[in-house]
């Protein structure tokens, strides 16, 4: 499919996608300066988007990021908007904003990159949804179905857009708990579980928008960036919280994980953002719903059950539907 490894860096693939970058909106959950949002945002400003929309809970932080991205590309135009995605109320509001854009009329790329790891203590969204569960999937799953007619219009006319959904090999740490997502209100929490679940989650959401508008043009895969020490999503956790992590590796007999990491840098983190969301590759049929690790299709083989799971996506999605109240039937 591509040339391209674990150690190929994001410029080196928005460089060589520059004309397709070129032109097209994209809008970004999770943007924080020294976060991979902010990185990919930065790294593809580079080759003149026409728009970027950077999204996040605290909007002077997103601000920061635009200034950053108007010293390396200051023809390029963006926007900043509010989105906490645990809060269903203002995930609505932060929609209801997007959709009130006269320009642009459409999204192209809506990149799901927010989201928040192991988090202790035990704690829950505004609808009482545990934390990373409610943030890391239902925040965007009721943002992204509220914006659809942004990404594949409204009228039925062929275009093409694409969501990606930032997941992580973490999802190998626990599948959705459908009876249970709360882990009894906290009593059997165990943050990396929680964290594997909200994973699992996004996964199935990308393999479910696939399943559902595919014929309306629409193109939606997870991803995991690799392992990247130095950002802010890790940045609250000290040893026994990676001790934590190598624990339930351990419990569940994930064997290749029980070694030291091999990290990456943030710019190479953010290169399989840049793949996902305008690689060509990702166009093919039997591409759409796909997750991928270093800048390369993930086989099926090469995936655990429950994070490719067609029921499991099913399910999922109704459960998603009860918890924001609302139903998207496509």
């Amino acid at each position: 499919m591509s040339s391209y490894t674990r150690e190929t860096d994001g410029d080196q693939i928005a460089s060589d996608l520059s004309s397709t970058i070129k032109g097209k909106s994209i809008l970004i959950t999770g943007v924080s300066p020294g976060g991979l949002g902010a990185e990919f945002a930065i790294t593809i400003s580079k080759h003149f988007p026409r728009l970027l929309i950077l999204a996040g809970r605290d909007v002077k932080k997103a601000e920061q990021t635009a200034a950053k991205i108007a010293e390396v590309a200051p023809t390029v135009e963006v926007r900043t908007l509010k989105l906490d995605l645990a809060s269903q109320s203002q995930v609505r509001e932060a929609a209801q904003e997007v959709n009130a854009y006269k320009e642009p009329g459409y999204i192209d790329v809506l990149v799901n990159n927010a989201g928040i790891m192991a988090t202790m203590p035990y704690t829950q969204t505004v609808e009482r949804i545990e934390s990373q569960f409610g943030t890391n999937h239902i925040g965007h799953f009721l943002f992204t179905n509220l914006i659809m007619e942004k990404l594949i219009g409204a009228d039925g006319s062929a275009r093409t857009a694409r969501v990606v959904n930032v997941s992580s090999d973490g999802y190998r740490l626990g599948h959705v708990r459908f009876d249970d997502w709360n882990f009894d209100n906290g009593t059997t929490y165990n943050p990396w579980r929680a964290y594997g679940q909200s994973k699992t989650a996004n996964m199935l959401f990308s393999r479910s928008l696939a399943a559902k508008l595919a014929d309306r043009g629409l193109i939606s895969v997870s991803l995991h960036p690799g392992v990247i020490l130095d950002t802010n999503l890790s940045g609250h956790l000290d040893a026994s919280g990676f001790q934590g992590l190598l624990e339930v590796d351990r419990q569940q007999g994930n064997r290749k994980y029980w070694g030291p990491f091999k990290g990456k840098t943030p710019l190479q983190g953010v290169s399989t953002h840049v793949f996902a969301s305008f690689h060509d590759s990702i166009m093919l049929t039997n591409n759409n719903g796909v997750y991928l690790e270093d800048n390369r299709v993930f086989r099926p083989e090469e995936v655990l059950t429950w994070g490719r799971d067609d029921i499991e996506a099913q399910k999922l999605w109704k459960l998603s539907e009860e918890l924001v109240g609302e139903k998207f039937l496509y």
